[in-house]
C-alpha cells in the first residue's frame, strides 16, 4: 500500500513538470486523436456542438414546462411543500445565535414603507391595549421598563423590496426570560388582537439576539400603520413573519398556524 502511495506521489510530481506527458498518459487511459482539422472544419464542428446543446437544452426546458402543466395541483403543492421543508432543514442546520445580520449606520436609514394591514382595523384603541402572554396581561409600560435594545437592519419583504430601518424595543429572549421562565416549548405563536393575522416561529429563531419586540421605528413611537403599540422585528425573517400589533403570545409544542403559510407560502420564511 505504501509503495502504491509513493508511486502516486511521483506521478503527481511528474504532472507538475513543464514537459509533463499529461494525465491520459500517466493514468494509461485509452485515447483517440482525430486527424488535424483546418480552422473552418474546427469552427463547423463547434457550431454543430453548440446547436446540439441548444436543441437539447430547449427540449429539456420544454419538457419541464409541459410536465409541470400536466401535473395535478395536488402534486405541484406536494413538490413545493417538500422544497420548503428542505429549505427549512438547511436553514436550521446552519442557524447559530452567534451569527448576526449586518447592521447599518444612521445615515443609511431609508424611508419607511407601509405594507400589509391584515389584523389592524382602523378603530383600534391603543390606550387600552394589553399583551396576553399565556393568560397574563402585560402593559406597554412594563415592556418599556425592560432593557432597551436598538438595531439598524435591513427589513426585507417577500415581494422583493427592502428598507434600512431603525428599530428599538426589547429582545424577545429577554422578554421570554421574564414572562415565560423555564420555558421548554419548541414554538411560539403570535396573534393580532382581532386574531385575523397570526404567525408561528420556531423557538431558536425567535430567541435570536436580533429579534425584537419593537415599540419604536426610525426614532419615533410606532405608528398605527407600522404596528403600534408593539410589533416583531428581525433581520433573520421576511416581513410576513414580523407581525404587527401583537395581541397574544403563546409558547407551544405544536407547530402554530401561520397566515401566509396557509396561503401556500413558506412557513419558515427565513433569510
Amino acid at each position: 500500500m505504501n509503495e502504491d502511495k509513493d508511486i502516486l506521489v511521483e506521478e503527481i510530481r511528474e504532472l507538475r513538470k513543464p514537459t509533463s506527458r499529461g494525465t491520459a498518459d500517466i493514468l494509461r487511459e485509452p485515447r483517440h486523436l482525430s486527424s488535424e482539422l483546418t480552422p473552418d472544419e474546427a469552427r463547423g464542428k463547434m457550431a454543430a456542438m453548440t446547436r446540439r446543446s441548444f436543441l437539447l437544452g430547449g427540449a429539456a426546458a420544454a419538457f419541464g414546462v409541459l410536465g409541470w402543466r400536466w401535473m395535478s395541483e395536488e402534486t405541484k403543492y406536494g413538490l413545493l411543500r417538500k422544497t420548503f421543508e428542505l429549505n427549512e432543514r438547511v436553514a436550521q442546520t446552519f442557524y447559530s445565535p452567534n451569527r448576526l445580520a449586518t447592521e447599518f449606520r444612521r445615515d443609511q436609514i431609508t424611508d419607511a414603507r407601509t405594507n400589509g394591514d391584515i389584523g389592524m382595523p382602523a378603530e383600534f384603541d391603543a390606550t387600552s391595549w394589553k399583551l396576553n402572554v399565556g393568560g397574563t396581561a402585560v402593559s406597554i409600560d412594563e415592556i418599556k421598563a425592560m432593557p432597551r435594545t436598538e438595531m439598524i437592519i435591513e427589513f426585507k419583504c417577500i415581494e422583493g423590496w427592502s428598507t434600512i430601518t431603525h428599530f428599538a424595543g426589547v429582545r424577545f429572549s429577554d422578554f421570554a426570560a421574564k414572562f415565560a421562565p423555564n420555558n421548554d416549548r419548541r414554538y411560539v405563536s403570535l396573534v393580532t388582537p382581532d386574531e385575523q393575522y397570526y404567525v408561528g416561529w420556531d423557538i431558536e429563531a425567535i430567541m435570536h439576539p436580533q429579534t425584537l419586540l419593537a415599540y419604536e421605528m426610525n426614532g419615533m413611537p410606532l405608528k398605527p400603520e407600522h404596528g403600534a403599540p408593539l410589533r416583531l422585528a428581525s433581520p433573520t425573517k421576511y416581513g410576513i413573519k414580523q407581525i404587527k400589533r401583537i395581541g397574544k403570545i403563546e409558547f407551544t409544542n405544536e407547530r402554530p398556524r401561520d397566515y401566509w403559510a396557509e396561503q401556500g407560502y413558506d412557513w419558515y420564511a427565513g433569510l
